[in-house]
């Protein structure tokens, strides 16, 4: 028996609307995620891209359990001595939704060149609108 290994040009990209609202941010990025590398599929293949487009709208109603949005912080340091700067995610949330789950996205995927590959394929809204109408995309009820 040999092994399937999936090449670009054999398959076909869906893309998918998924609605963050009232949903907590790491389960809804860890499922974004999964489809951005196409783990839902039976073609996946580890060092390939096969995954699909998802577009999430809504990101800025979407939710932090417990007591992150005020303990959990937003790292990022300058690679100057001292230059680490923290902001809490109540803050990041307010000023930039779509940067906030991109990030988590970001982390969830391989990194290189395939794991950047595979963000160009993430579309952040912060409200219900998107301008993506012209690919069809279907609604993804995801499971958390």
């Amino acid at each position: 028996m040999k092994s399937y290994v999936a090449k670009p040009e054999q398959f076909e990209r869906k893309w998918y609307v998924v609605d963050a609202a009232g949903k907590p941010l790491g389960r809804v990025a860890s499922q974004v995620a999964s489809i951005l590398r196409g783990k839902n599929k039976p073609i996946f293949t580890p060092n390939v891209d096969t995954g699909d487009f998802v577009i999430v709208i809504n990101a800025e109603k979407v939710v932090l359990t417990g007591k992150k949005l005020d303990q959990k912080m937003l790292r990022h340091h300058s690679l100057y001595p001292g230059g680490l700067k923290e902001t809490p995610y109540r803050e990041v949330l307010v000023k930039k939704p779509e940067f906030a789950f991109e990030e988590a996205v970001r982390r969830m995927l391989p990194k290189g060149p395939l794991g950047k590959q595979m963000l160009k394929k993430l579309k952040v809204y912060r409200g219900a609108e998107h301008d993506n109408a012209a690919q069809k995309p279907e609604v993804l009820e995801l499971k958390y």
